[in-house]
């Protein structure tokens, strides 16, 4: 039997240990045949085999995300501004205003994470001020981080938030001497005001989303992603917001790899929702395209600290315990694997407190569980985690937020913020991801770039020779080190024969380029199960072909999503093609009606 596809001429890292490099592979049936030198695998040619000339680039691996919110961030991609990568304020604001005029009423323009104010050359985010001039009928809501929301006039009229609006448990609406809303909203402890305020925006009806979902895996696919581990989120329900993929999975259009988790959005009843979906639900069901991956990463509200490094360390309730010990209890007895959000080492101690607790009476015996996040968790915890078999789950959201640890806690605890060096060293089990979109930008490159420079999008250097990765180190934590928190190792994350046929042919050679120019690599062909899913430059008549987004006055339409160096900054605005305005006015739209809600010519002057 002949090869489907064979890649000659290419320079490839394997991540085998039995033959690391290579210049050619063939592809059957969606798993690789052969790897090696270019004769021998040429000879698995046929007639029908599609050969792909490499030009001699660096082949990698597919990279695989093991903690990011692909489900959430596909529903709503359409509708978002993406300011990750920018490196300006200014070129960000004019991003932003040019979005406001391609913007109909009554709809919003939205930046919702993905960027830190630091990156910006003026290491500052916008006034609230400039965001009223820049947008003075339309709403914008601009999130940062977990720590804080920027609202102008419009998006406080549309949110209804006044004068005698009272703050929410955990947030704080800021106000004037009058006691009128500012439009800053405050995280104080938790983002649980950032979540609720957004989810009053418009959503996309199930149409855009599904085109929106398409979008979002597409950009992933151009970055070299073919797979995810999605760790669920707030107000991502089950099963109601699982339907989009499920309908791609479908319709056979999911181009990423999607490895999904609950999160439990019921506070006070976490261990009833999860004994509802044990019994839904078998130990990761589905196959290698979208399968279950077990609970979390909420397990317990109790459990949850916020990293929000702006505010000092929550203090979490004494019934942490008896809650987390129920649930996780419940789980082990029903083997199902689970995660959980763990920031601090003070939430890490009693979590495992628990977990060793429940592991003497319900024996986990190879169930895969993991903490995700552990930026400050000790070296004593981390032998705790291997010692009861978990992983840790690492994403640079240092990289975003580092300047704020260090004025809080100081350079020297930095340092070592997350130890992900002491956690290599010490055998635990360590996938690399992004925590994206809203926390960090979803783009491997700028995390593979924090795990070699030690420095944050802002440039500050936070790690010594101590806690820095080599390159050789760092991509396997974004391969086959990620495969293990989905239990596919034997599957993926390696080109060996009988792995899935999962690669990514890069712009630039990971290995060669300088350092800081790791954080711009992009994939010009990226391929899923033997499949290409993405093709630039020669190989872009290679790659199927992608709808247009919907509406199309989507930001995805005129700016895309991570902004390189090289990326055109300023689109021209594109106003209402009937009248010619900047969809200043507010019109009603029908919320019910696909059609009317986005507008037959796509803004909302149909309804006059």
């Amino acid at each position: 039997m002949p090869a489907d596809l064979i890649v000659r001429n290419a320079r490839i890292t394997t991540l085998d240990p039995a033959r690391r490099d290579a210049a050619a592979l063939a592809v059957r049936d969606g798993q690789v045949l052969a790897v090696g030198g270019e004769h021998e695998i040429m000879k698995l040619a046929g007639a029908a085999t599609r050969i792909v000339d490499a030009d001699g680039r660096r082949l990698i691996p597919g990279l695989n995300d093991s903690h990011t919110h692909l489900i959430r961030g596909g529903l709503n991609y359409n509708l978002e501004l993406r300011w990750d990568g920018m490196r300006s304020l200014a070129d960000a604001m004019a991003l932003l205003r040019a979005q406001v005029a391609r913007t109909p009423a009554p709809q919003w323009v939205r930046v919702v994470g993905g960027f830190s104010e630091h990156q910006f050359a003026e290491k500052r985010l916008p006034t609230l001020a400039e965001l009223n001039a820049a947008a003075p009928d339309t709403p914008v809501f601009i999130l940062h981080l977990y720590d804080r929301a920027l609202l102008n006039a419009a998006a406080l009229r549309a949110v209804g938030y006044t004068k005698d609006t009272p703050d929410p448990p955990g947030g704080r609406i800021e106000r004037d001497k009058a006691g009128h809303p500012t439009g800053l909203l405050l995280a104080r402890p938790n983002a649980l005001i950032l979540y609720a305020t957004l989810a009053k925006g418009p959503r996309l009806p199930p149409e855009y989303q599904l085109n929106s979902t398409r979008q979002f895996m597409r950009e992933l696919n151009r970055l070299g992603i073919t797979s995810v581990i999605d760790a669920g989120g707030g107000f991502q329900n089950y099963p109601d917001d699982y339907a989009i993929v499920r309908q791609l999975h479908a319709d056979d259009q999911l181009t990423v790899r999607i490895a999904y988790n609950l999160f439990t959005q019921n506070k006070g009843g976490e261990r009833e929702d999860f004994a509802r979906w044990t019994e839904l639900l078998e130990p990761r069901q589905g196959d290698d395209r979208l399968r279950h991956n077990g609970a979390g990463e909420m397990l317990v509200f109790s459990a949850a600290d916020f990293e929000d490094f702006r505010e000092p360390r929550p203090e979490l309730p004494p019934g942490l315990e008896p809650e987390l010990d129920a649930v996780v209890r419940l789980l082990a007895a029903r083997r199902w694997p689970f995660r959980i959000h763990a920031t601090y080492d003070e939430t890490i101690g009693r979590v495992l407190d628990v977990y060793e607790a429940v592991a003497r009476e319900v024996p986990f015996d190879g169930l895969h569980w993991i903490v995700d996040h552990a930026e400050t968790i000790s070296e004593r915890n981390i032998e705790r985690v291997r010692a009861l078999g978990g992983g840790i789950a690492i994403q640079h959201r240092m990289a975003f937020q580092g300047e704020y640890f260090a004025e809080r806690y100081g350079r020297e605890a930095l340092a070592r913020t997350p130890p992900i060096r002491r956690m290599l060293d010490l055998g635990v089990p360590v996938g690399a991801g992004t925590d994206a979109t809203r926390v960090a930008s979803y783009n491997p490159w700028t995390a593979l770039h924090w795990l070699v420079s030690g420095r944050s999008v802002g440039g500050l250097p936070m790690y010594g020779e101590d806690n820095r990765l080599e390159r050789e180190e760092a991509l396997p934590l974004w391969t086959h080190g990620s495969a293990w928190f989905s239990s596919e190792e034997d599957r993926k994350g390696r080109l060996a024969p009988g792995q899935l046929a999962d690669f990514a042919l890069l712009s630039s050679d990971y290995f060669a380029v300088p350092e800081a120019a790791i954080a711009e690599i992009t994939s010009v062909l990226t391929v899923v199960g033997g499949r290409i899913v993405h093709g630039s430059g020669p190989y872009s008549d290679l790659a199927p072909p992608l709808p247009v987004p919907m509406p199309d006055w989507s930001p995805v339409a005129a700016s895309g999503g991570y902004r390189h160096a090289e990326a055109a900054v300023t689109p021209a605005a594109v106003p209402c093609r009937v009248h010619g305005h900047a969809h200043a006015a507010v019109h009603a739209a029908p919320a019910d009606d696909p059609r009317g809600f986005w507008g037959a010519l796509g803004c909302a002057c149909f309804a006059f």
